[in-house]
């Protein structure tokens, strides 16, 4: 266990399934206390029913809707007064669109653009004070390698929100750092459940996409993709700041 971590506490949205479970389990294995945020209950539930099973280590299911942004004053307060503190944010949850852009849904960009980059930005806001009253922590962002593929036809709508993403990390990297705040996007590949939708929704395109991660396999939610973002939260990381990291089996070039 990585006692530099033990006791921390972690608000991480998406968590009842696929790669912000994959991260709860990562971070709790390190005795980081979970606070699971979805829109299903019982799915958060479970995994932090997981988590004590496997650990030990307390957690705290939430329901929330965060593209409810009115409803996230109230999340963080809950999130921060379960433990007395927070230290690391990882905003996971999405809502994707994937279509030409003649045939893009305003509303459904409408929602993207809420449940991403504006939830994105106000929860950042608003644990940013709890994160200082912590003196310090970090910040986890998930982005996509969307808006680097060869061809983005298809993926303009989700390319834009999750970029929006990535430039409100940087900002938040450059104006909290001095403060001890560390904020990071990752730009994850791996076998969640929204990869095996789009796989079975586009199959073709799904095989043809596989073939082009170098390392030949898909990202495991927690051993890959949770276990790396531990590291990022550890003082063995402490110097990287900014960053967006592809885990991806090496199939975007970020250059």
């Amino acid at each position: 266990m990585d006692k530099a971590l033990t006791d921390q506490v972690a608000l991480i949205t998406g968590a009842g399934q696929g790669v912000g479970q994959g991260i709860a389990f990562a971070l709790a294995k390190r005795g980081v206390r979970i606070i699971a945020v979805g829109r299903t209950l019982a799915k958060c539930e479970a995994t932090i029913a997981a988590i004590h099973e496997r650990t030990g280590c307390q957690g705290l299911a939430i329901e929330c809707d965060i593209g409810q942004i009115e409803a996230l004053d109230a999340l963080v307060n809950e999130a921060a007064g379960a433990f007395g503190r927070l230290d690391i944010l990882v905003n996971n949850a999405v809502s994707a669109q994937i279509s030409s852009l003649l045939d893009a849904s305003i509303a459904a960009f409408e929602t993207g653009l809420r449940v991403g980059p504006v939830a994105t930005l106000r929860l950042m806001q608003l644990v940013q004070p709890h994160l200082l009253a912590a003196g310090g922590g970090n910040i986890i962002n998930l982005a996509s390698s969307a808006a680097m593929r060869w061809d983005s036809s298809q993926y303009g709508v989700y390319a834009a929100e999750k970029e929006a993403i990535r430039a409100l990390t940087r900002a938040a990297a450059n104006e909290w750092g001095g403060l001890g705040i560390r904020s990071n996007s990752i730009l994850p590949l791996a076998q969640s459940p929204a990869l095996a939708a789009w796989a079975q929704y586009r199959p073709e395109e799904a095989e043809a996409f596989m073939k082009t991660v170098p390392l030949q396999r898909i990202g495991d939610c927690e051993l890959d993709i949770g276990e790396f973002v531990a590291t990022l939260c550890s003082p063995e990381s402490r110097y990287v700041n900014g960053q967006s990291i592809a885990l991806d089996g090496g199939q975007v070039n970020l250059g």
